[in-house]
């Protein structure tokens, strides 16, 4: 048994979470056959009052074959899915705006105006264009005769004239234009004006929508108290819930065991299926809680103990100065230990530099690695070089490689190649990272296989959980790194390590070439 209830947004599944799962994979099974899309399930270990025997709730996140209530799993906090019910019928108003828009949109008359008053803008850019020539090129040719001879008072008075026709006639020109474009303009704007004030009562009845659904998704907690989402996110830096909260499987178990007094012992969430394009999910892998939508819900739901922060053993000894100089040290950071201060207690590269600081030295950090990664990280002594060191790595001047142990099937030893993959940070689930091809941040690695499950990793680019997310995803690597609890699958530790790095020395310009090789 185990000892407490597990924090599910930080946990190793345990034993009996494991056999959860195995009994009910048959009945998942069966019930995905010839669904080409992912689903996220998970499991709750339960006991009833007066029985030491162990149950287990199983749930579904959202809904399944557009259905939100099926046989074998618990029930949704809400059901807002009858076709009869507010939230149906009301969404079926929102949907017949949509197709009012959509029609409006694709009218024949309405295309016909945009296109007369496109066309009328480019006759007017062309006419006015030429109008402007002629104006230009009689001024040219008066500027001319009054360069060569001394004109009489006739002829200067009738330049005069003829420049302040030409103006006049522009003005007129543009005039006539802006009349045009404007009588066409206003067949263009009733349109516009009628989807803009569909867009809004669409605006307006799905924020009523949604902020009704929220107030009828009611929450118990451990205590026995109700709250809906409304209120739970008020004060929240959210302020709102995002769509789909209190549809994930947490809630939804919770709610259950809640509801029929059952006394919660541990939960698992796995993964079953095709990953999402955007996101990294690997069939049969266990997944932490989503921090946008559940964090706040489960915050509620939960005693406080169970997402208290574990007090962290001191890893300071372990921390290695590599090199060191009056301008800079470079530091093997161990697995496990911050690069910089974070919102814990817990101590970081640069709180332990700090403490070893002397007189006129000042820990600037110039990249990091994160938490779980261990290896080589170089930190400033003062300003100037930390200047110089951030350039060589804004401009890509500094040469890094990393080591990595795959988890998943052996890669040809000696194959290469080249990863590009947009990345963005995934708001509703932070802090996980997502391939995002329209608007993430470029993000290149290349990528050498040493032996079947180890390779060296060269970063192109900096961004956050860069060589994670290329290793996990579909289209990069395939294969998680090693004790990835994020991306794959949680061990004794990541096996990521920064094991070379080469830069220019800030002050003295000499190339610095360090190493730091790890055993796993």
């Amino acid at each position: 048994m185990p000892e407490t209830f597990n924090n599910p947004f930080d946990y190793v599944p345990h034993l009996v979470c494991k056999a959860a799962v195995a009994d009910l994979l048959p009945r998942v099974e069966e019930l995905m056959k010839g669904n080409p899309e992912g689903k996220m399930f998970g499991v709750l270990v339960v006991q009833k009052e007066d029985d030491a025997q162990l149950y287990y709730l199983a749930a579904f996140s959202g809904q399944l074959y557009d259905k939100s209530v099926l046989p074998g799993f618990v029930p949704p906090v809400f059901d807002f899915l009858d076709p009869d019910g507010y939230f149906k019928v009301h969404e079926a108003e929102i949907t017949a705006i949509n197709q009012k828009i959509s029609e409006l949109q694709f009218d024949k008359d309405y295309s016909k105006v945009q296109q007369s008053y496109r066309q009328l803008q480019s006759d007017a850019e062309v006419a006015i264009a030429e109008a402007k020539r002629k104006m230009q090129e009689a001024k040219g040719k008066r500027d001319t005769e009054r360069s060569q001879r001394k004109l009489t008072a006739e002829e200067e008075a009738a330049f005069i004239k003829e420049s302040q026709f030409l103006k006049a006639e522009l003005r007129r020109e543009k005039k006539r234009w802006s009349e045009k474009i404007a009588e066409v303009k206003a067949e263009v704007d009733v349109y516009e004006q009628r989807i803009d004030e569909l867009a809004n009562q669409r605006k307006t009845m799905s924020e009523a929508l949604q902020n009704w659904l929220f107030e009828h998704f009611v929450m118990l907690n451990y205590a026995g108290e109700r709250r809906n989402l409304l209120d739970i996110f008020y004060g929240t830096v959210q302020q709102l819930p995002p769509s789909g909260t209190g549809e994930c499987c947490e809630p939804k178990l919770l709610q259950y065991a809640y509801i029929h007094h059952f006394k919660p012992v541990q939960m698992a969430m796995f993964w079953w299926g095709k990953s999402p394009d955007n996101e990294i999910r690997h069939h049969l892998h266990y997944y932490p809680a989503c921090s946008g939508k559940c964090k706040p819900v489960l915050t509620y739901m939960l005693p406080p103990e169970v997402l208290a922060d574990k007090p962290q053993r001191t890893l300071a000894e372990q921390l290695e100065i590599v090199y060191e100089d009056d301008d800079l040290w470079v530091v093997n950071k161990p697995s496990g230990m911050l690069s910089v201060p974070g919102k814990s207690q817990r101590e970081s590269v640069i709180s332990i530099l700090q403490a070893r600081c002397k007189e006129g030295e000042t820990p600037l950090v110039v990249h990091r690695l994160d938490m779980d990664t261990s290896g080589l990280l170089v930190v400033a002594k003062h300003k100037l070089a930390h200047y110089r060191l951030q350039k060589q790595f804004r401009d890509r001047e500094i040469d890094k490689t990393y080591i990595a142990v795959l988890d998943g099937e052996p890669l040809p030893i000696g194959e290469k190649g080249r990863i590009e993959l947009p990345l963005v940070p995934d708001l509703m689930h932070r802090p996980f990272q997502k391939v995002d091809k329209k608007h993430g941040k470029p993000a290149i690695t290349e990528y050498l296989v040493v032996d079947e499950y180890v390779v060296e990793l060269h970063p192109l680019t900096g961004r956050t959980h860069q060589l994670r997310v290329h290793c996990a995803h579909a289209e990069g690597l395939n294969r998680p790194i090693k004790g990835d609890n994020l991306y794959g699958r949680r061990a004794d530790r990541l096996y990521l390590h920064a094991a070379r790095i080469v830069f220019e020395h800030p002050g003295t310009g000499a190339e610095l070439v360090l190493e730091r090789k790890l055993e796993w």
